[in-house]
């Protein structure tokens, strides 16, 4: 509601929850901030905001109106997809909207609360070992791609609608709502499409703009580390995705399990944000970069891409 307490409404009737996607808030998280003396001011983008509670609900829908724009869907087709949760939840609506036939593969470590969201709305459901990480649903589903007729695979790790609706919707959000008054954006990387799209429209406008991602301290592959297995969904794939710019990286901070979920309990406390794991993860990340004294008086926009009640089964609730 605006400040004065009078409702602000939409001023329109939607066609489908599929329109509602996007125009995520930019918020303060000044008490997160005060709470670990931080110099710099750190915004919360809250992609939980989006009717699916997630960043990836941007590229379910982008991804898959793609795929109907170049005749690679149409009545009858299977979409087949690995996800390591989000993204599949985000396809699993947008595919109940439109009325395709949906089978995901994901890691069988991934959160009990996503599995039974996915069959909620209609998903068929292949778990994989944990140990095999994202590779591991990779290869199933393109196993499963060769036996079945009529079915695609959208490839969230390699599709360029997964970047492009982020160059399109969600760096021009940051911009405008900050009206380009920004010094640094932190966000997690999964498959790389955030940050890949908000960097390609972003720097060249502001040169200065600094592009922080984050990435587990298990499965530090981007800083060059070697794969394993972690605690923070959503981020971490494993490998380095193919659609991720990293000469628009420029500083790859680790994050260990703990200080992801320790994060993500303190925004809940003290913003009322309660927060995704990968969330608590970039937050942390933001923290260490608005601690720094050359960070002093600046701005740190932060790519918050989830919401807790996902995470009820895991370590983020043992303290609740």
């Amino acid at each position: 509601m605006a400040v004065d307490g009078a409702p602000e409404f939409r001023g329109r009737i939607y066609d489908s929850v599929l329109d509602t996607i996007g125009a995520t808030p930019l918020v303060r998280l000044a008490r997160l901030g005060r709470a670990h003396d931080c110099g710099a001011e750190i915004l919360g983008k809250l992609e939980f905001f989006n009717p699916l509670a997630s960043v990836k609900d941007r590229i379910g829908l982008a991804m898959v109106e793609a795929a109907e724009r170049e005749g690679r869907i149409k009545p009858g087709t299977v979409i087949v997809e690995p996800t390591s949760g989000n993204t599949g939840i985000a396809l699993a609506f947008v595919c109940a909207a439109k009325g395709y036939r949906l089978i995901l593969t994901m890691p069988d470590s991934m959160s009990v609360e996503r599995r039974k969201m996915l069959i909620l709305l209609g998903a068929e459901l292949e778990l994989t070992p944990a140990a095999e990480g994202m590779r591991g649903a990779i290869q199933r589903a393109e196993a499963l791609l060769r036996t079945l007729p009529d079915a695609i695979m959208l490839q969230q790790f390699q599709n360029p609608a997964n970047p492009a609706i982020h160059r399109r919707t969600t760096a021009e959000e940051i911009w405008r709502d900050t009206s380009g008054k920004l010094d640094a954006i932190v966000s997690g990387v999964g498959t790389g499409g955030t940050l890949t799209g908000v960097a390609e429209v972003l720097k060249p406008r502001h040169p200065g703009l600094r592009m922080i991602a984050v990435e587990p301290e298990d499965s530090p592959v981007l800083s060059g580390g070697k794969p394993g297995p972690h605690k923070i969904q959503g981020i971490g794939a494993g490998f380095v995705p193919d659609i991720l710019r990293r000469e628009l990286i420029d500083e790859v901070i680790r994050i260990a399990n703990e200080t992801a979920f320790a994060t993500a309990r303190k925004a809940a406390k003290l913003e009322g944000l309660p927060v995704g794991i990968s969330a608590g993860a970039a937050l942390a990340a933001a923290i260490e970069v608005a601690q720094r004294r050359d960070m002093a008086g600046k701005r740190i926009v932060c790519i918050v891409p989830s919401f807790a009640e996902r995470y009820l089964s895991t370590p983020l609730f043992d303290e609740a």
